[in-house]
Parts: C-alpha cells; structure tokens; sequence
C-alpha cells in the first residue's frame, strides 16, 4: 500500500511563491513548472542517478516501466509527451 502524500500549507505557499516570481517573466514556464512539481509529488514517479545520468522510472505493483534515461543537465520539457497518458 501506497502511504498518501500531504502537501503542507507551507509547501503550497512555496510553490505559489516561486509561480508568482517566475510569472514576472513567464506565466507559461511558471505554469509549467508548478506542474512539475506537483507531479514530483507522484508517488509512483521515481527517479535514480548514476554519475551525470537520470533514470525516471514508474512503479506499479506488477511492474517498473523505465520512462527516460538522460543526462542530468537535460531538461525534462524536452522528453515531456512521455509522462503523459
């Protein structure tokens, strides 16, 4: 079983923070990234480094699916349309 995930007053208030001060400059990139980071929060969602190199991976309970394995530096909005669906 999978343990719920609680996001604090605290954390919301941070990332309402941090959409507020990228917007001054991009809405759509502060939209975005607050995106990302509530689908950090995706329990089943994980990642691994070995050296420079990411692997995301999803856990199910009948499998791991190996979503991407990249450099670190790379941004995750270049392989986006494969965490979605």
């Amino acid at each position: 079983m999978v343990a719920a995930l609680i996001w604090s007053s605290e954390s919301l208030d941070d990332i309402d923070a941090i959409a507020q001060f990228i917007s001054r400059d991009s809405p759509h990139h502060a939209q975005r990234v607050v995106e990302g980071l509530f689908e950090l929060g995706d329990v089943q969602v994980r990642e691994r480094f070995l050296y420079s190199y990411r692997l995301i991976y999803e856990a199910r309970p009948d499998r791991i699916a190996v979503l991407a394995v990249l450099h670190g530096r790379r941004l995750l909005e270049s392989i986006g349309e494969r965490f979605e669906g």
